[in-house]
Protein backbone atom coordinates (compact mmCIF):
# COMPACT_ATOMS: atom_id res chain seq x y z
CA UNK A 1 0.00 0.00 0.00
CA UNK A 2 2.84 2.37 0.91
CA UNK A 3 4.56 1.53 -2.36
CA UNK A 4 1.37 2.35 -4.26
CA UNK A 5 1.02 5.68 -2.42
CA UNK A 6 4.64 6.57 -3.20
CA UNK A 7 4.09 5.69 -6.84
CA UNK A 8 0.93 7.78 -7.06
CA UNK A 9 2.68 10.70 -5.33
CA UNK A 10 5.61 10.45 -7.75
CA UNK A 11 3.24 10.39 -10.72
CA UNK A 12 1.38 13.44 -9.40
CA UNK A 13 4.64 15.33 -8.90
CA UNK A 14 5.79 14.39 -12.40
CA UNK A 15 2.48 15.58 -13.87
CA UNK A 16 2.81 18.83 -11.92
CA UNK A 17 6.35 19.41 -13.19
CA UNK A 18 5.30 18.69 -16.77
CA UNK A 19 2.33 21.08 -16.43
CA UNK A 20 4.62 23.80 -15.10
CA UNK A 21 7.08 23.19 -17.93
CA UNK A 22 4.24 23.50 -20.44
CA UNK A 23 2.95 26.74 -18.89
CA UNK A 24 3.68 29.65 -21.27
CA UNK A 25 5.53 32.57 -19.70
CA UNK A 26 4.60 36.04 -20.91
CA UNK A 27 6.19 39.29 -19.74
CA UNK A 28 4.62 42.75 -19.47
CA UNK A 29 6.80 45.84 -19.13
CA UNK A 30 5.01 49.17 -18.69
CA UNK A 31 6.36 52.71 -18.55
CA UNK A 32 5.41 53.03 -14.87
CA UNK A 33 3.32 51.13 -12.35
CA UNK A 34 1.66 54.27 -10.94
CA UNK A 35 -0.12 55.79 -13.95
CA UNK A 36 -3.73 54.48 -13.88
CA UNK A 37 -3.49 53.70 -17.62
CA UNK A 38 -0.72 51.16 -16.99
CA UNK A 39 -2.35 49.85 -13.83
CA UNK A 40 -5.37 48.94 -15.97
CA UNK A 41 -3.12 47.46 -18.65
CA UNK A 42 -1.48 45.21 -16.06
CA UNK A 43 -4.92 44.16 -14.79
CA UNK A 44 -6.00 43.22 -18.30
CA UNK A 45 -2.81 41.25 -18.87
CA UNK A 46 -3.20 39.33 -15.60
CA UNK A 47 -6.84 38.48 -16.35
CA UNK A 48 -5.89 37.22 -19.81
CA UNK A 49 -2.96 35.22 -18.43
CA UNK A 50 -5.13 33.58 -15.77
CA UNK A 51 -7.75 32.73 -18.38
CA UNK A 52 -5.24 31.12 -20.73
CA UNK A 53 -3.20 29.35 -18.06
CA UNK A 54 -0.07 31.44 -18.65
CA UNK A 55 2.39 32.79 -16.11
CA UNK A 56 2.69 36.59 -16.24
CA UNK A 57 5.91 38.37 -15.32
CA UNK A 58 5.61 42.14 -14.81
CA UNK A 59 7.98 45.07 -14.53
CA UNK A 60 7.81 48.84 -14.94
CA UNK A 61 10.01 51.89 -15.23
CA UNK A 62 10.42 54.06 -12.18
CA UNK A 63 9.18 57.05 -14.17
CA UNK A 64 8.00 57.84 -17.70
CA UNK A 65 11.18 57.83 -19.80
CA UNK A 66 13.12 55.35 -17.64
CA UNK A 67 14.78 53.24 -20.34
CA UNK A 68 17.43 51.61 -18.13
CA UNK A 69 14.89 49.79 -15.96
CA UNK A 70 13.04 48.53 -19.03
CA UNK A 71 16.30 47.22 -20.51
CA UNK A 72 17.00 45.29 -17.30
CA UNK A 73 13.44 43.95 -17.28
CA UNK A 74 13.80 42.56 -20.82
CA UNK A 75 17.04 40.82 -19.88
CA UNK A 76 15.50 39.35 -16.72
CA UNK A 77 12.41 38.10 -18.53
CA UNK A 78 14.43 36.46 -21.30
CA UNK A 79 16.52 34.78 -18.60
CA UNK A 80 13.35 33.61 -16.84
CA UNK A 81 12.16 31.84 -19.97
CA UNK A 82 9.54 34.26 -21.28
CA UNK A 83 8.34 33.24 -24.74
CA UNK A 84 6.76 36.63 -25.34
CA UNK A 85 7.29 40.14 -23.96
CA UNK A 86 4.76 42.96 -24.17
CA UNK A 87 6.21 46.43 -23.72
CA UNK A 88 5.11 50.06 -23.66
CA UNK A 89 8.50 51.57 -24.48
CA UNK A 90 9.57 54.60 -22.47
CA UNK A 91 12.30 55.58 -24.91
CA UNK A 92 11.12 54.40 -28.30
CA UNK A 93 14.59 54.50 -29.88
CA UNK A 94 16.94 53.57 -27.05
CA UNK A 95 15.04 50.35 -26.24
CA UNK A 96 15.43 48.95 -29.77
CA UNK A 97 18.83 47.17 -29.30
CA UNK A 98 17.48 45.33 -26.24
CA UNK A 99 14.35 44.30 -28.14
CA UNK A 100 16.55 43.02 -30.98
CA UNK A 101 18.53 40.83 -28.56
CA UNK A 102 15.33 39.35 -27.21
CA UNK A 103 13.94 38.65 -30.67
CA UNK A 104 17.26 37.13 -31.75
CA UNK A 105 16.87 34.77 -28.78
CA UNK A 106 13.51 33.64 -30.15
CA UNK A 107 11.27 35.80 -27.95
CA UNK A 108 8.17 37.39 -29.47
CA UNK A 109 8.09 41.14 -28.67
CA UNK A 110 4.88 43.15 -28.99
CA UNK A 111 4.60 46.90 -28.41
CA UNK A 112 1.47 48.07 -26.58
CA UNK A 113 0.13 51.64 -26.88
CA UNK A 114 3.44 53.17 -28.00
CA UNK A 115 5.25 52.15 -31.21
CA UNK A 116 9.00 51.83 -31.24
CA UNK A 117 11.13 53.79 -33.69
CA UNK A 118 11.16 52.15 -36.17
CA UNK A 119 7.85 50.32 -35.73
CA UNK A 120 9.43 47.23 -37.29
CA UNK A 121 11.67 46.80 -34.23
CA UNK A 122 8.87 44.75 -32.64
CA UNK A 123 6.97 41.83 -34.11
CA UNK A 124 3.63 43.62 -33.76
CA UNK A 125 1.88 46.67 -32.30
CA UNK A 126 -1.46 46.68 -30.44
CA UNK A 127 -2.42 50.30 -29.83
CA UNK A 128 -4.78 53.20 -30.23
CA UNK A 129 -4.11 55.40 -33.22
CA UNK A 130 -2.61 58.12 -31.03
CA UNK A 131 -2.56 60.63 -33.89
CA UNK A 132 -6.30 60.04 -34.36
CA UNK A 133 -6.90 60.44 -30.62
CA UNK A 134 -5.22 63.86 -30.74
CA UNK A 135 -7.01 64.79 -33.95
CA UNK A 136 -10.42 64.06 -32.39
CA UNK A 137 -9.94 66.40 -29.45
CA UNK A 138 -8.42 69.01 -31.77
CA UNK A 139 -11.50 68.89 -33.99
CA UNK A 140 -13.70 69.07 -30.90
CA UNK A 141 -11.84 72.07 -29.45
CA UNK A 142 -12.02 73.90 -32.78
CA UNK A 143 -15.77 73.34 -33.02
CA UNK A 144 -16.31 74.32 -29.37
CA UNK A 145 -14.44 77.61 -29.84
CA UNK A 146 -16.91 78.43 -32.65
CA UNK A 147 -14.64 80.94 -34.37
CA UNK A 148 -13.41 82.66 -31.20
CA UNK A 149 -9.67 83.52 -31.44
CA UNK A 150 -7.65 80.84 -29.65
CA UNK A 151 -4.67 81.20 -27.36
CA UNK A 152 -3.45 77.65 -26.98
CA UNK A 153 -1.28 75.95 -24.36
CA UNK A 154 -0.05 72.42 -25.06
CA UNK A 155 0.94 70.36 -22.05
CA UNK A 156 2.98 67.61 -23.66
CA UNK A 157 4.78 64.43 -22.61
CA UNK A 158 8.56 64.62 -23.13
CA UNK A 159 10.94 65.06 -26.07
CA UNK A 160 11.36 62.09 -28.40
CA UNK A 161 8.53 59.90 -27.07
CA UNK A 162 6.44 58.91 -30.08
CA UNK A 163 3.09 58.64 -28.28
CA UNK A 164 3.43 62.23 -27.10
CA UNK A 165 4.51 63.50 -30.51
CA UNK A 166 1.63 61.71 -32.24
CA UNK A 167 -1.00 63.03 -29.86
CA UNK A 168 0.39 66.58 -30.02
CA UNK A 169 0.58 66.61 -33.81
CA UNK A 170 -2.87 65.07 -34.10
CA UNK A 171 -4.33 67.81 -31.90
CA UNK A 172 -2.74 70.53 -34.03
CA UNK A 173 -4.08 68.97 -37.22
CA UNK A 174 -7.55 68.61 -35.75
CA UNK A 175 -7.54 72.21 -34.56
CA UNK A 176 -6.26 73.35 -37.94
CA UNK A 177 -2.96 74.93 -36.92
CA UNK A 178 0.67 74.09 -37.58
CA UNK A 179 3.64 74.00 -35.24
CA UNK A 180 4.86 77.54 -34.67
CA UNK A 181 1.45 79.12 -35.28
CA UNK A 182 1.13 82.34 -33.23
CA UNK A 183 -2.03 81.00 -31.60
CA UNK A 184 0.16 78.48 -29.71
CA UNK A 185 1.36 80.72 -26.90
CA UNK A 186 2.90 78.11 -24.57
CA UNK A 187 4.18 74.52 -24.69
CA UNK A 188 5.47 72.65 -21.64
CA UNK A 189 6.42 69.02 -20.91
CA UNK A 190 4.64 67.23 -18.07
CA UNK A 191 5.72 63.56 -18.40
CA UNK A 192 2.01 62.83 -17.97
CA UNK A 193 2.26 63.66 -14.26
CA UNK A 194 -0.40 65.60 -12.31
CA UNK A 195 2.00 67.69 -10.23
CA UNK A 196 4.11 68.52 -13.28
CA UNK A 197 0.92 69.31 -15.20
CA UNK A 198 -0.06 71.82 -12.53
CA UNK A 199 3.37 73.45 -12.57
CA UNK A 200 3.37 73.58 -16.38
CA UNK A 201 -0.03 75.26 -16.43
CA UNK A 202 1.05 77.76 -13.79
CA UNK A 203 4.08 78.62 -15.93
CA UNK A 204 1.94 79.01 -19.04
CA UNK A 205 -0.59 81.26 -17.31
CA UNK A 206 2.23 83.38 -15.96
CA UNK A 207 3.60 83.70 -19.48
CA UNK A 208 0.19 84.39 -21.04
CA UNK A 209 -2.81 84.92 -18.72
CA UNK A 210 -5.21 84.97 -21.70
CA UNK A 211 -4.85 81.27 -22.57
CA UNK A 212 -8.30 79.89 -23.43
CA UNK A 213 -7.54 76.44 -24.94
CA UNK A 214 -5.46 73.79 -23.16
CA UNK A 215 -4.43 70.48 -24.73
CA UNK A 216 -3.04 67.89 -22.30
CA UNK A 217 -1.19 64.66 -23.07
CA UNK A 218 -3.30 62.71 -20.57
CA UNK A 219 -5.83 63.09 -17.78
CA UNK A 220 -3.41 63.26 -14.82
CA UNK A 221 -1.77 66.24 -16.57
CA UNK A 222 -5.25 67.65 -17.20
CA UNK A 223 -6.14 67.32 -13.51
CA UNK A 224 -3.04 69.30 -12.62
CA UNK A 225 -3.83 71.90 -15.26
CA UNK A 226 -7.38 72.25 -13.93
CA UNK A 227 -6.07 72.96 -10.42
CA UNK A 228 -3.79 75.68 -11.75
CA UNK A 229 -6.61 77.22 -13.80
CA UNK A 230 -8.91 77.23 -10.75
CA UNK A 231 -6.23 78.66 -8.47
CA UNK A 232 -5.64 81.47 -10.95
CA UNK A 233 -9.36 82.26 -10.97
CA UNK A 234 -9.62 81.70 -14.70
CA UNK A 235 -12.93 80.92 -16.36
CA UNK A 236 -13.88 79.99 -19.90
CA UNK A 237 -10.72 77.93 -20.42
CA UNK A 238 -11.39 74.93 -22.67
CA UNK A 239 -9.47 71.90 -21.37
CA UNK A 240 -9.23 68.73 -23.48
CA UNK A 241 -7.30 65.52 -22.96
CA UNK A 242 -6.64 61.91 -23.96
CA UNK A 243 -6.94 58.47 -22.30
CA UNK A 244 -10.54 58.00 -21.16
CA UNK A 245 -9.77 56.41 -17.81
CA UNK A 246 -12.59 56.12 -15.29
CA UNK A 247 -11.30 59.04 -13.22
CA UNK A 248 -10.76 61.12 -16.34
CA UNK A 249 -14.31 60.45 -17.55
CA UNK A 250 -15.63 61.43 -14.11
CA UNK A 251 -13.73 64.70 -14.54
CA UNK A 252 -15.45 65.17 -17.90
CA UNK A 253 -18.81 64.52 -16.24
CA UNK A 254 -17.96 67.09 -13.54
CA UNK A 255 -17.15 69.66 -16.21
CA UNK A 256 -13.47 69.91 -15.35
CA UNK A 257 -12.43 68.49 -18.72
CA UNK A 258 -14.59 69.32 -21.74
CA UNK A 259 -13.73 66.19 -23.72
CA UNK A 260 -11.29 63.30 -23.81
CA UNK A 261 -10.32 60.65 -26.34
CA UNK A 262 -10.92 57.24 -24.76
CA UNK A 263 -8.48 54.39 -25.30
CA UNK A 264 -8.70 50.73 -24.26
CA UNK A 265 -5.48 49.52 -22.56
CA UNK A 266 -7.15 46.46 -21.07
CA UNK A 267 -8.00 45.34 -24.59
CA UNK A 268 -4.42 46.00 -25.75
CA UNK A 269 -3.06 43.84 -22.94
CA UNK A 270 -5.57 41.02 -23.40
CA UNK A 271 -4.85 40.78 -27.12
CA UNK A 272 -1.12 40.90 -26.45
CA UNK A 273 -1.17 38.11 -23.88
CA UNK A 274 -3.29 35.91 -26.13
CA UNK A 275 -0.89 36.46 -29.03
CA UNK A 276 2.02 35.59 -26.73
CA UNK A 277 0.36 32.39 -25.56
CA UNK A 278 -0.48 31.40 -29.14
CA UNK A 279 3.15 31.93 -30.12
CA UNK A 280 4.40 29.86 -27.20
CA UNK A 281 2.07 26.99 -28.13
CA UNK A 282 2.14 27.08 -31.94
CA UNK A 283 5.04 29.30 -33.02
CA UNK A 284 2.60 31.55 -34.87
CA UNK A 285 3.62 35.22 -34.76
CA UNK A 286 1.31 38.22 -35.05
CA UNK A 287 2.49 41.04 -37.28
CA UNK A 288 1.71 44.62 -38.20
CA UNK A 289 -0.54 47.07 -36.39
CA UNK A 290 -3.81 46.24 -34.63
CA UNK A 291 -5.92 49.33 -33.90
CA UNK A 292 -7.64 48.89 -30.53
CA UNK A 293 -9.95 51.87 -31.03
CA UNK A 294 -10.60 55.40 -29.79
CA UNK A 295 -13.84 57.22 -28.87
CA UNK A 296 -14.38 60.90 -28.11
CA UNK A 297 -16.15 61.29 -24.75
CA UNK A 298 -18.02 64.49 -23.85
CA UNK A 299 -21.33 65.71 -22.45
CA UNK A 300 -21.09 68.83 -24.62
CA UNK A 301 -21.28 67.36 -28.15
CA UNK A 302 -20.43 69.50 -31.15
CA UNK A 303 -21.88 69.30 -34.65
CA UNK A 304 -19.67 67.42 -37.06
CA UNK A 305 -17.60 65.69 -34.36
CA UNK A 306 -18.67 62.14 -33.50
CA UNK A 307 -18.77 61.51 -29.75
CA UNK A 308 -20.30 59.48 -26.94
CA UNK A 309 -21.48 60.75 -23.55
CA UNK A 310 -19.94 60.11 -20.13
CA UNK A 311 -22.39 57.29 -19.40
CA UNK A 312 -20.88 55.37 -22.31
CA UNK A 313 -17.41 56.48 -21.19
CA UNK A 314 -17.90 55.17 -17.64
CA UNK A 315 -19.36 51.90 -18.89
CA UNK A 316 -16.39 51.36 -21.20
CA UNK A 317 -13.55 53.13 -19.41
CA UNK A 318 -10.37 51.33 -20.34
CA UNK A 319 -12.27 48.08 -20.83
CA UNK A 320 -12.34 45.48 -23.55
CA UNK A 321 -15.16 47.28 -25.36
Amino acid sequence: MKTLKRTLFALAMTASVVAMADQPIVGLITKTDTNPFFVKMKQGAQEAADKSGAKLLTAAGRYDGDNATQVTAIENMVGAGAKAILITPSDTKAIVPSIKKARDAGVLVIALDTPTEPKEATDALFATDNFKAGELIGEYAKAKMNGKPAKIATLDLAPGISVGVLRHNGFLKGFGVKEGDPSIVCSQDTRGDQAKGQTAMENCLQKNPDINVVYTINEPAAAGAYRAIQSAGKKDVLLVSIDGGCEGVRNVKAGEIAATSQQYPLKMAALGVQAGVDYAKTGKKPSGYTDTGVTLITDQPQNGVASKDTKFGLDECWGTK
